[in-house]
């Protein structure tokens, strides 16, 4: 099991890097250096890659060493994969003497054992570069590779830079990774890596835009420890989070800063959930809140321009009035995505994953509980998560009663409990009996998609009045929008009591399988 960090660094960095106080310290010798070629190979249709498996084969001196590596995952900068390695006579994949290697009857020996699969096998891409290798080792024992790596990765006539650290753990504890990551940061401008050479190299081969990544289905055993599960679903919320920073970052796609925005706020109703028996340290929490502070604005004025506007011009006679409102709503979204960007591709952001990355992987919230709060976190996580969803069912039954009458502001708070009703039954769906629990999801999320509209609407205002005040021009075509907006509530207060009342008809799925 190969467990790193990697970090990208820009090659204007790479000298103070090497100055770094920390090479000094720690080090156990003097840096290695070498060149190091890889051969990246698949099937013409990429079936390797469709099964999340990376083969290669590398020149290491004189020798010819193949490399499988195979399923694992990526948070906060850190790879665990397993990988399977043997030396090799040349430059050509040797499948027999890798399937000696895995244990029978597994996927990726399963894989791999496809007759026919060693005669459709090509070079896909290449990487070539410098590896610069330093052995570390931390004040508590624990010893790290780090690599400095500078060179390229190739297909045909294109060609992507390399310059990037990894750390690798050799013996010890995975979070003095990022310890060590945070000690350089420091004074060295440093940024999480979620993707490998390989998924690189591929991109290289196969352009394509940013994928817009989802929450994945989260699987907790029936024997989990709460602390064990609070590990797991933070895991499943980073992975949502850093799956759309490509697209934020580098796409135009709206729906990566919405899922984004969506996987850090499952994060933070995690945090939620268990933060009576474990705290989040003020600066995790902090510098979630100036996230989403970033995200948040972005996101509005997405939805302003892209949506809520959208649906305000088709009911509009006359479209050509609110023009010059679109306009200013799209450039206003650009502007704001801009900002969003930017703060996810800062250091700042790169410091947030590696502080959430050593509190998770090291457990440090126990550095600051009493002996009865540890014993706490032994205790059965379902027990806790059915005791949680009845409270929360609780607590949005009360503020939904006489939904009808509700006020924006009221019908705001009604929408936060169910958004964070159904991301609890969500993160516990496994110890939920299934068909209630589906319908259950499905009512609420209709309820939630509704009550959301809502507050589109009630934000979209806020929005205009802005515009209005930067443009005083405009003011006649933002009043005709806000008119457009208001000309359905009495009808979506309906639907809303239906969708509520139809939620409120079902059983709470409490049942344990």
């Amino acid at each position: 099991m190969e467990i790193e960090l990697k970090l990208l660094l820009d090659p204007s960095d790479v000298a103070g890097f090497k100055r770094h106080p920390l090479l000094k310290h720690y080090a156990t010798g003097k840096p290695q250096s070498r060149q190091l070629t890889s051969i990246y190979f698949d099937t013409p249709d990429l079936y390797l890659q469709k099964n999340h498996t990376a083969l290669r084969v590398r020149k290491v001196g004189t020798r010819w060493v193949q490399t499988c590596k195979s399923g694992g995952q990526a948070a906060a900068g850190l790879h665990q994969r397993p990988e399977w390695e043997s030396d090799i006579g040349g430059a050509a994949p040797d499948l027999p003497a890798l399937q000696r290697l895995l244990p029978s009857g597994t996927p990726v020996a399963e894989l791999l054992s496809v007759p026919g699969l060693a005669g459709r096998l090509r070079p896909i891409f290449t990487t070539q570069f410098q590896r610069t290798i330093w052995l570390l080792r931390s004040l508590t024992g624990d010893e790290v590779e780090l690599a400095l790596d500078q060179g390229e990765i190739r297909h045909g006539h294109s060609s992507v830079p390399i310059s990037e650290i990894e750390l690798e753990l050799k013996s010890g504890a995975a979070t003095s990774l990022f310890e060590l990551a945070l000690a350089v940061q420091h004074t060295v401008p440093l940024r999480a890596a979620n993707i490998s050479k390989a998924e690189r190299g591929y991109a290289l081969h196969s352009p394509q835009a940013p994928a817009v990544v989802k929450a994945q289905a989260v699987k907790l055993a029936p024997e989990l420890t709460l602390e064990q599960g609070f590990q797991i679903l933070l895991g499943n919320c980073l992975a949502h989070m850093q799956g759309n920073e490509d697209g934020l970052v580098h796409g135009v796609d709206p729906e990566n800063l919405h899922q984004m925005r969506v996987g850090l706020r499952r994060l933070r109703a995690v945090l939620s959930l268990f933060k009576k028996i474990i705290p989040v340290p003020p600066e995790i929490s902090n510098q979630l809140d100036w996230l989403g502070g970033a995200l948040g604005p972005a996101r509005d004025w997405e939805v302003l321009a892209v949506a809520t506007l959208a649906d305000a011009v088709r009911h509009c006679p006359d479209q050509a009035q609110l023009d010059g409102l679109r306009q200013i709503t799209f450039s206003e979204a650009g502007r704001y995505r801009h900002v969003a960007a930017t703060a996810v591709d800062s250091r700042a952001y790169t410091r947030l994953l590696l502080m959430l990355g050593s509190w998770i992987e090291g457990r440090r919230w126990r550095e600051q509980l009493g002996a009865e709060q540890i014993i706490a976190l032994s205790s059965p996580l379902k027990k806790f998560a059915l005791k949680k969803l009845a409270g929360l069912q609780k607590k949005l039954l009360r503020r939904g009663s006489r939904i009808k009458q509700h006020d924006a502001a009221r019908r705001h708070r009604i929408r936060i409990a169910a958004k964070k009703m159904r991301y609890a039954t969500e993160f516990f769906e496994a110890y939920l009996a299934p068909k209630r629990s589906h319908a259950y999801v499905s009512a609420l999320g209709d309820l939630q998609d509704d009550l959301g509209a809502g507050n589109d609407r009630s934000v979209a205002g806020q929005l205009l009045q802005q515009i209005t005040d930067l443009h005083p021009e405009l003011e006649e075509s933002c009043d005709l929008a806000r008119k457009l907006l208001g000309s359905g509530r009495k009808h979506n207060k309906s639907e809303t009591a239906r969708l509520w009342q139809r939620f409120v008809a079902l059983k709470p799925p409490v049942k344990v399988q």
